[in-house]
């Protein structure tokens, strides 16, 4: 069996987003921080590369869009949220 390089991203991004849920269960990460959802959207990002380069599966691509997406807002709602505990004088924690 051969594997290319789109094989090895799939494997790396489905990786990824298994380490940020037990990390996540494991009271590791918080749900709501950069390093979890940085974790979800590269993962994504992974295993759409598989996806389009390999074997292409709708529903599985069109899960990762949303997967991507959802990651995606909950980094600019993060990221919201610190700059206005910051502007309110709260001490606010990068991650």
């Amino acid at each position: 069996m051969t594997f290319y390089w789109h094989d090895w991203a799939g494997y790396v991004g489905v990786a990824l987003m298994l380490l940020a849920y037990l990390l996540l269960q494991a009271h590791k990460l918080h749900g709501n921080g950069l390093v979890y959802q940085l974790m979800n959207v590269l993962g994504a990002l992974g295993v759409m590369l598989s996806l389009l380069f390999g074997a292409f599966n709708a529903s599985a691509f069109f899960m990762e869009v949303a997967w991507l997406l959802i990651g995606l807002y909950g980094i600019a709602r993060g990221a919201r949220v610190r700059k206005e505990a910051r502007e309110a004088g709260h001490k606010v924690a990068p991650w």
